[in-house]
C-alpha cells in the first residue's frame, strides 16, 4: 500500500480520479437500467416487482460488499488462489491509499466503489430467468448465497492478485466471465430448479416496449462506465474500451435485427434491442485488448448466434423467461474466447496475443477458463438453490402467479385508473 494524495502529485492523478467517480456512477445507473429493461419485456402485473427486485438486489449487495465481498474478492490470495482474506473486512483499511496491485494511481475506496456496481448488477441479471414466479424472502437469500459463494470466488480467480486463473494469464477486461458468464448459466441452473410457469407456452408480449427502449439506452450509456472505466485510468486503453464497446452493440443490434427481418418478415424493436445487450455482453472481456474492428467480428456473431440460442429455447420445455443465458450466458462466453482470438498486444501491451497471432496456447487457455467458470456457477447455484428451497420455498403458489407479484409483495400496481 502506498499513499495516494492529491496534493502531493506523486502518485495520484487527479484525471485518473475524475474518470473512475464518473465510470463508477454510469455503471450504477446501469441496475434501474438492467430493472425497466427487464420492466418492460415482463407482463404488466410484475412491471413494478422487477425493477424493485433490481433496486433491492442493488442495496442488499452493496452492503455485503462492503462488508466481507471486497475482501474475499480483493484480499490477498488464499486456498492456492480460490479466494481472498478477511483483511479488509468492514472495509478496514480502505481508504485514500492506493492499493498498488491494482492501480496506483487512484484510492483503493475509490477501486472498492467501482467495483461495488458490477458486484451489484451482476445478480440482478439472474432474476430475467425466473421473472413472475419466485418469493421474495428466498430470492433474497439466494442473492447473498450467490454472491458470497459464486461471485466473490469466481471475481478473485480471475481478478484477485494471486487468483489461479489470474496468475495462469486468463483475461477478462470487464467481466465476460465475472459477470455475463456467471449471470447466464446460473440463469439456466435457476430456471431449471424453479420450473416452468403456469402459462408457460402461452403467448407473451412484452407489456411496455418504451420501458424495453429506455432501459436498452440506459444500459449502453452505462456500458461505457462498465468496459471504459475498467482501465482505471484516463488512457487510450479506456478510448479503445469505449469505441469497441460501441460498435460490438451496433453490430450485435442490427445483426440480429436483420436476422429476425430475414426469418420473420419484419424487424422487432424489442429484438434490436435485446441484440444491442448481446452485442454488449459479448465485446466486454475484450472491450481493452481488440481493435475496433474485431468488435464489429465480435458484436455479429454475438447477435446472430444468441439469436438462434433464443430461438433453440423457445421450442424446448426450458423457462428461461427473458433469455438471460442465451443473451448474456452465451454472449459472455462467445466474447471471452473471442478475446483469445483476436487480442493484440498492440492494443494492449499488458495482455497477450490471440489466435489470429499465432498465439494458441493463449487461446486455448480462455476456452478452458469458460469450462471452468461456468461449470463452477452451474452446479454452484443448482445446489445452493436447492438448499435454500428446503428451508425456505422458492416458488410462489399458482394463485400469486396469476395474481402477480406487483400486488402479492408490494401491494402497488405499475398503472393505476385515472380517478374519476
Amino acid at each position: 500500500m502506498v499513499v495516494c494524495i492529491p496534493a502531493t502529485g506523486a502518485l495520484c492523478n487527479s484525471g485518473d480520479i475524475a474518470w473512475v467517480i464518473t465510470a463508477t456512477a454510469l455503471v450504477m445507473i446501469m441496475t434501474p437500467g438492467l430493472g425497466f429493461f427487464y420492466g418492460g419485456l415482463v407482463r404488466r402485473k410484475n412491471l413494478v416487482s422487477t425493477i424493485v427486485q433490481c433496486m433491492a438486489i442493488f442495496g442488499v449487495v452493496s452492503l455485503a460488499w462492503a462488508i466481507w465481498g471486497y475482501s474475499l474478492t480483493f484480499g490477498d490470495s488464499t486456498l492456492g488462489g480460490f479466494i481472498g482474506n478477511f483483511q479488509y473486512f468492514a472495509l478496514s483499511g480502505v481508504g485514500s491509499s492506493a492499493n498498488t496491485a491494482y492501480s496506483s494511481t487512484i484510492p483503493a475506496l475509490l477501486f472498492f466503489a467501482f467495483q461495488l456496481k458490477f458486484a451489484a448488477i451482476t445478480p440482478a441479471l439472474i432474476i430475467g430467468a425466473f421473472a413472475g414466479r419466485i418469493r421474495l424472502k428466498p430470492l433474497l437469500i439466494f442473492i447473498l448465497a450467490w454472491v458470497t459463494f459464486i461471485y466473490f470466488p469466481v471475481a478473485h480467480w480471475v481478478w484477485g492478485d494471486g487468483g489461479w486463473l489470474h496468475v495462469m494469464g486468463v483475461e477478462d477486461f470487464a467481466g465476460g466471465m465475472v459477470v455475463h458468464t456467471t449471470a447466464g448459466v446460473s440463469a439456466l441452473a435457476a430456471a431449471l430448479v424453479i420450473g416452468r410457469g403456469f402459462d408457460f407456452g402461452k403467448e407473451s408480449r412484452p407489456n411496455n416496449v418504451p420501458y424495453v427502449i429506455l432501459g436498452t439506452a440506459i444500459l449502453w450509456f452505462g456500458w461505457f462506465g462498465f468496459n471504459a472505466g475498467s482501465s482505471l485510468s484516463a488512457n487510450d486503453i479506456a478510448v479503445n474500451a469505449l469505441v469497441t464497446t460501441n460498435l460490438a452493440a451496433a453490430a450485435g443490434g442490427v445483426s440480429w435485427m436483420m436476422l429476425d427481418w430475414i426469418r420473420k418478415g419484419k424487424p422487432s424493436a424489442v429484438g434490436m434491442c435485446i441484440g444491442f445487450v448481446c452485442g454488449l455482453a459479448a465485446v466486454t472481456p475484450a472491450a481493452g485488448f481488440v481493435s475496433p474492428a474485431f468488435s464489429m467480428v465480435i458484436g455479429v456473431v454475438a447477435g446472430v448466434g444468441c439469436n438462434f440460442v433464443a430461438s433453440w429455447r423457445a421450442r424446448t420445455k426450458l423457462d428461461d423467461s427473458l433469455d438471460v443465458f442465451a443473451c448474456h450466458g452465451v454472449g459472455g462466453m462467445w466474447g471471452t474466447v473471442a478475446t483469445g482470438l483476436f487480442a493484440s498486444v498492440a492494443i494492449n501491451a499488458a495482455g497477450s496475443n490471440g489466435l489470429v497471432y499465432g498465439n494458441v496456447h493463449f487461446a486455448l487457455l480462455q476456452m478452458f477458463a469458460v469450462a471452468v467458470v461456468a461449470t463452477f456457477a452451474f452446479f454452484g447455484t443448482y445446489v445452493i438453490l436447492r438448499v435454500i428451497n428446503y428451508f425456505s420455498p422458492l416458488r410462489t403458489s399458482a394463485e400469486e402467479e396469476k395474481a402477480g407479484l406487483d400486488e402479492v409483495h408490494f401491494g402497488e400496481e405499475a398503472y393505476y385508473p385515472a380517478s374519476e
